[in-house]
């Protein structure tokens, strides 16, 4: 990005901080305009289209055009993993998390830690808990690893009522 370009993208970030989703939408606008080729402001109009338009395939787009751009931009991939997530596409969620273990700027505890989740939200809470164990592994942030431990206790809490509901509908 251009000096004007980088300014001009700060200020569209003040401007989603304050909630004014319009201004900051015409300003990522321009920055393409400048400059198609954008990692971060691909990746900020993707944000915009998935959270206030729920228009999740221009949200998809913009976030796959801004990896092409830069692949090692590692915003983008958070955003993909969280819309495959929420689409519950989880096939592609977990190759795209596989990709994301072979980027040297993504923190590699955050891709256990979402493989977990996807198990956790597959009811496969054995599996989430082995991921969580392998985020805990992979990161040196104390906060991190004390959120990793509550994902594993809430999946031990996950399975004992999954057992009990099995066991009442048997």
């Amino acid at each position: 990005m251009n000096t004007s370009s980088e300014e001009l993208y700060l200020e569209a970030e003040s401007d989603i901080k304050n909630n004014n989703f319009a201004e900051a939408f015409k300003k990522y606008e321009a920055i393409l305009y400048e400059e198609p080729d954008s990692a971060q402001a691909h990746n900020s109009m993707g944000w915009l289209y998935k959270t206030q338009f729920d228009d999740y395939a221009k949200a998809e787009n913009h976030f796959q055009t801004a990896i092409r751009c830069d692949a090692l931009y590692p915003h983008s991939y958070f955003h993909i993993a969280a819309l495959l997530m929420d689409m519950e596409r989880y096939e592609e969620l977990s190759r795209h998390l596989e990709k994301c273990l072979a980027v040297r700027t993504i923190d590699k505890s955050w891709v256990y830690g979402r493989y977990g989740l996807m198990e956790e939200l597959k009811m496969d809470f054995d599996k989430a808990v082995l991921y969580f164990e392998k985020a805990i592994l992979s990161s040196q942030n104390d906060e991190k690893i004390k959120d990793y431990k509550l994902d594993m206790e809430r999946c031990a809490m996950k399975k004992e009522i999954h057992r009990r509901q099995s066991q009442q509908q048997a």
